[in-house]
């Protein structure tokens, strides 16, 4: 079982029925999955570069990504339809803790000048959102194999109802908010 599974199951549960007064262990928020999600602007003009960036994605999320395709044409941006822009991936159970395991104790202190996530980020329905400018970040990724430094974008997808709800339960993980 993932450690942060085990921490949520002994440690949060009890935390958050306390704190916002649940009477069943059943509302208490919880994960339910974790979005990655990269866009490459750049596969308009080589399409190796969606086969080079879902080899990081799958080194990343320990599972094979999806590539994502245009929906429509945009001349200005020299887009046709069903063009490959972009790969994803979503995780959920083991691979989902694993991941917000690594990225709260591996990734973040790597990022350069970091000072906490923002604690804005939050969408309203209890979930998070938050971007990587590099996915150097990660240790899977060895610096000699990357062709190109890109970012992604990383949703945390709560089952909470509230923005508060959402942010102490990631507190309870370890998420370093800033003030």
């Amino acid at each position: 079982m993932a450690r942060l599974r085990e921490q949520y199951k002994q440690q949060i549960i009890s935390k958050l029925m306390e704190q916002f007064e649940y009477g069943n262990p059943m509302r208490v928020p919880r994960l339910e999955k974790v979005v990655l999600n990269m866009g490459l602007g750049e596969a308009v003009r080589d399409k190796k570069v969606v086969e080079h960036a879902a080899k990081d994605m799958a080194a990343l999320a320990g599972q094979q990504p999806i590539v994502t395709y245009t929906r429509k044409a945009v001349a200005a941006f020299k887009i046709r339809e069903d063009w490959p822009i972009g790969v994803k991936v979503t995780l959920r159970g083991e691979r989902m803790y694993e991941f917000v395991d690594r990225l709260v104790n591996v990734a973040a202190p790597r990022i350069r000048d970091f000072r906490g996530f923002s604690p804005r980020s939050f969408d309203g329905r209890g979930n998070y959102n938050l971007g990587v400018q590099e996915q150097l970040v990660f240790p899977e990724l060895e610096f000699d194999k990357i062709d190109a430094i890109r970012g992604m974008d990383i949703a945390i997808g709560t089952t909470a109802s509230t923005d508060a709800e959402a942010m102490a339960l990631l507190e309870g993980f370890g998420f370093p908010f800033r003030k």
